[in-house]
């Protein structure tokens, strides 16, 4: 029942109240009602500049501003609407072309109906986000209208009718009211002789029909494009996936389905209750394209799903449900390197009817690894097998590519004729991409941007639109945005909204003189101490830095100060929502990409030396053998009287005629932090190792001048330690503060099975014993890895085992058990991020909690929320471990440039071995490269693999013998890579340690 209440007051634009009841019966039988209130006005805005009606009666804010109208005042025309016009786009509009809203040469004036903003939220979180930051820019002018909150526009649902209906329905009724009030406020005023069309745009023919009955402008997004100057390019960003279905369904002869049906929601949610099917997120091997993995909790090991019909349509990352097949079809991962670009090469991009879903040459790839498999006996190795019945979630986003010249007609390089193309993915994982574009001709040899639409049974490919053109293949600049996209890294620069957050006095802001002024309150002055920076060469945003000094009874003081972000970005404010959605400062080979804008990271907030900051202090008294005596936390402001890089930090300690204070305190520091990490190490703290290398470059052009490994210091232990113990100090305060909702960061301990292969390797090959019952088993068993005649090959293991790690996680503390708070490489029973608040977003989260577990100030809502804060971790979990992929794409790609044109040979380590090729580590640039057999010889040679023993022999046109561990020499050069466009470094092996 619904009913309005109309307001009994004499105002015009007082609340009216629509209420809403619900009757439901509760477990015990009863039944209960429940009123809803909807408070309804006639204030809100429709925030054209045209309407004089809105200026008298919008509400102003508390402080009697008027906020801006978004809407022009002289909206651009069209053929169709030369008058101007303001768009009003439905659902399924934004569903099918965000991309084109988001461009930038048209959809400008845009009003988005708080209906459509809440059912693409419910629809896709990341095209609400995207749109949510559209309506921030002040540029496209997006005006969001809460129309179910005004009185003339608000819709009730009828009996019978379905939600989409209704929605429908409100938005025609809020087109509806804006023509007419438009028309009445601009003839009042007399400004204009026609006010501007008020244009809905759908994809839905229904809705349009109605508009149509109701003389609503209203136009399908391929009508209103095609009356747009740049149409061509703007028309191959529609999504292609409705257009291809009604072909599809207009055709009597459609083509036979090349994949199985996917099961009913129902059907897999009650098999995934009853344990008949196993829900999880499938994964691509980097070898080969035809395996992927699914990990699910009932199986120790992993789920292989082989070959394109068990695969059935799945995308990396993907959210799948899984059937489990018979025992007999389980085998061991794949042993050979099956690459997509080779094996289908010069596919009609339009060959659609009676096409295979596998290719000949796929079957054969499959049938060698099968009857190679069980042949051997190797039951015991052998992994359970799946195929995907559905898929949950997809994990689809823009993938950056380049289009597979030999897809593309001749005749469509030389015109606009509309085609289908290949556009093969930068990430191998990813199946190529079937795209129809006008622009074939002129996007040969581009990276470009692509969505993808759909995958429809009958279609060997996925099915996406043409975004746009990032530029040439390899040029810096494409090169670089390309990573950005692909690890959706938020680069765009920051909105005004944002800068306007920022202190009035810019870079002329100071620690204020006074100590009575309120920024002083429950600050300590810590300006008199001895304190000093060390961090990387060139480090702008400096985030920490430390002190030192005896006390009378023989201890230490020790100080870690961490820039004091959460005095300058408050909860919930245009900048705390921005840095929340970035999550990290992303750092790559030539730039930064900031989570703080640059006044903040690198002056404000940065603790440089010789100028006072605001900071935030974890002190200790700490005796001679490391013991911590007590610990306190305060606000303060200091002066650091230095900022170290390593090199220069670890020159001073190591110059005996240094004995000033500060050198000093170092080295007290430098003391105390080695008992630290001996202490660590033997409670079970790993020693991991990854491949670290850093890529000169050109002050001026940022071009690459040559690749150095990073040699490590002392002085890097220093730091590195007392930010672990700022950390753990920290993580325990908060938790004993805010149990239920704590910013805490684990690490989980890996399962067995994560180890099973790297120990068997280390038993066949050197006979050492991997342990992996404790973390402390797998250090000392780590530590026992060595082999005297190769000093490299104790860091080779540890960059492996590193591998088979879980990653880490940020976590809200109350939705998991004090016993999985452990993190387990740094043997931590407790632990967060506190100590880098200006690049990482989690420590701008613990600074707020631990403010308030000091008394320092109230604990904002937002960070009282678990659901909030599980939101929160969400996103910076996701956003970190993309910073760090970027961050080493951003170093391989800088490493294939400065190598380009050189030939020069390295020693290498062969890191795995396959039945047709095997991957080889060059420590010297910290890269890994596959050697297939037929890069060995003009004509592949033949071979024999011993899998039992990781051995690879071949004979005929080249006759070598490679073994896992093995030390090689091999030639590197830069090659294009065919399949992704991507600039490479090639291998080639020059001898083998036995031959």
């Amino acid at each position: 029942m619904t009913s309005l209440k109309r307001s009994l007051a004499s105002d015009p634009y007082a609340s009216n109240i629509s209420s809403k009841v619900y009757v439901r019966s509760t477990k015990s039988g009863k039944v209960q009602k429940i009123v809803r209130e909807v408070y309804l006005r006639q204030d809100i805005p429709c925030s054209s500049k045209l309407c004089s009606a809105c200026l008298k009666t919008a509400p102003r804010d508390a402080s009697g501003i008027l906020p801006p109208f978004v809407l022009s005042d002289t909206p651009a025309g069209t053929k169709e609407f030369p008058q101007g016009h303001y768009l009003v786009p439905d659902t399924n509009a934004l569903l099918n072309a965000m991309d084109l809203f988001e461009h930038n040469s048209a959809f400008y004036d845009v009003i988005i109906l708080q209906t459509v903003l809440e059912e693409l939220r419910n629809r896709s979180l990341p095209l609400y986000n995207r749109l949510i930051g559209l309506t921030k820019s002040e540029d496209k002018r997006f005006y969001v209208f809460f129309n179910d909150f005004r009185l003339e526009t608000y819709v009730t649902r009828e009996v019978g009718e379905s939600i989409n209906d209704r929605n429908d329905r409100a938005v025609r009724k809020a087109v509806h009211w804006y023509s007419e009030h438009l028309t009445q406020s601009v003839k009042a005023t007399g400004q204009r002789k026609i006010n501007p069309a008020i244009v809905m745009l759908s994809d839905d023919k229904d809705n349009l029909s109605k508009a149509k009955a109701d003389g609503i402008s209203a136009s399908s997004l391929e009508k209103y494009v095609a009356g747009l100057e740049n149409s061509d390019q703007l028309l191959d960003m529609i999504s292609v996936a409705k257009e291809n279905r009604e072909t599809k369904d207009a055709n009597a002869k459609a083509a036979e389905n090349l994949y199985q049906e996917y099961f009913s929601v129902s059907k897999m949610m009650t098999g995934v209750k009853n344990g008949t099917l196993h829900q999880g997120i499938f994964n691509v091997s980097p070898y080969n394209y035809l395996e992927g993995s699914v990990h699910v909790p009932a199986f120790d090991k992993s789920l292989l799903v082989l070959g394109r019909e068990n695969i059935n349509r799945s995308v990396q990352g993907d959210v799948v449900v899984i059937e489990i097949l018979p025992k007999d079809q389980w085998k061991e991962p794949s042993t050979k390197i099956i690459e997509e670009d080779t094996l289908n090469k010069n596919e009609n991009p339009d060959a659609e009817d009676g096409e295979q879903v596998v290719t000949e040459r796929e079957r054969r790839a499959l049938q060698e690894e099968v009857k190679k498999v069980h042949s051997k006996g190797t039951e015991g190795r052998a992994q359970p097998t799946a195929r995907v019945v559905g898929v949950v979630k997809r994990n689809w986003r823009q993938y950056v590519g380049h289009i597979d010249e030999s897809s593309v007609s001749q005749a469509a390089k030389q015109s606009r004729k509309q085609q289908m193309v290949f556009l093969i993915p930068m990430d191998k994982r990813i199946p190529k991409i079937r795209v129809r574009t006008r622009q074939a001709g002129e996007i040969i040899g581009k990276r470009v941007l692509v969505t993808i639409d759909s995958w429809d049974r009958d279609s060997r490919y996925p099915v996406g639109h043409f975004v746009r053109s990032l530029g040439d293949l390899e040029t810096k600049g494409a090169e670089t945005e390309a990573l950005l996209l692909e690890y959706d890294v938020q680069y765009r620069p920051f909105p005004k909204a944002v800068l306007d957050c920022l202190p009035k006095e810019g870079h002329n802001w100071i620690v204020p003189p006074s100590m009575e002024d309120p920024g002083w309150v429950n600050r300590r002055d810590l300006r008199g101490l001895q304190i000093c920076s060390i961090d990387p060469i060139g480090c702008q945003d400096i985030d920490d830095a430390l002190h030192a000094r005896p006390l009378p009874n023989g201890n230490f003081e020790v100080g870690v100060h961490i820039a004091d972000v959460s005095h300058f970005v408050k909860p919930n404010n245009a900048m705390d929502a921005e840095a929340s959605i970035r999550g990290t400062t992303v750092y790559l080979v030539d730039k930064r990409i900031d989570m703080l804008p640059m006044l903040l990271g690198t002056d404000l907030c940065s603790l440089k030396p010789y100028v006072e900051r605001y900071a935030f202090s974890a002190i200790w008294e700490i005796t001679p053998d490391a013991e911590i005596v007590n610990s306190e936390f305060t606000k303060s402001v200091i002066k650091s009287r230095e900022a170290f890089s390593y090199q220069d930090a670890q020159k001073r300690v190591d110059d005996a005629s240094q004995q000033d204070e500060l050198t000093t305190a170092m080295r007290t520091l430098l003391m105390l932090s080695k008992k630290f990490k001996q202490k660590r190490m033997d409670a079970g703290a790993l020693s991991l190792s990854s491949p670290e290398v850093r890529v000169e470059t050109e002050s001026e052009t940022s071009d690459p001048i040559d690749v150095k490994t990073k040699e490590h210091l002392d002085t890097m232990s220093l730091v590195e330690e007392f930010m672990l113990l700022a950390n753990c100090s920290v993580a325990a305060k908060i938790y004993d503060a805010f149990p239920q909702t704590a910013m805490l960061r684990r690490h989980g301990a890996p399962p067995k099975t994560n180890f099973e292969e790297l120990a068997n390797q280390l038993k066949v090959k050197r006979n050492l014993e991997l342990k992996t019952d404790s973390s402390k088993a797998l250090a000392d068993s780590l530590d026992a890895c060595v082999d005297p005649q190769e000093p490299f090959f104790n860091t080779l293991v540890r960059i492996m085992a590193t591998r088979c790690m879980m990653s880490a996680e940020y976590f809200c503390s109350g939705t998991q058990a004090y016993p999985e708070f452990r993190h387990y490489g740094l043997a931590s029973e407790i632990y967060t991020h506190f100590t880098s608040p200006i690049r990482r977003y989690a420590d701008l989260v613990a600074h707020r909690q631990l403010a308030a577990a000091i008394d320092y100030e109230q604990l904002d809502a937002s960070v009282r929320s678990k659901g909030k804060l599980e939101a929160v971790c969400k996103n910076i979990n996701v956003r970190h471990r993309n910073a760090q992929q970027a961050g080493r794409a951003s170093i391989e790609y800088y490493v294939g440039q400065a190598l380009k044109g050189r030939i020069v040979e390295e020693e290498g380590f062969v890191m795995k071995v396959f039945s047709n090729g095997f991957v080889v580590f060059v420590p010297r640039f910290g890269i890994e490269s596959l050697i297939r057999l037929r890069d060995l010889a003009d004509i592949e040679p033949e071979s024999t693999f011993d899998a039992e023993n990781y051995i690879l022999k071949t004979s005929g046109s080249r006759e070598v013998e490679v073994e896992l561990f093995e030390k090689v020499v091999v030639r590197i050069s830069d090659v294009v890579e065919e399949g992704t466009g991507k600039r490479k470094v090639k291998l080639e092996l020059v001898k083998t340690g036995s031959k």
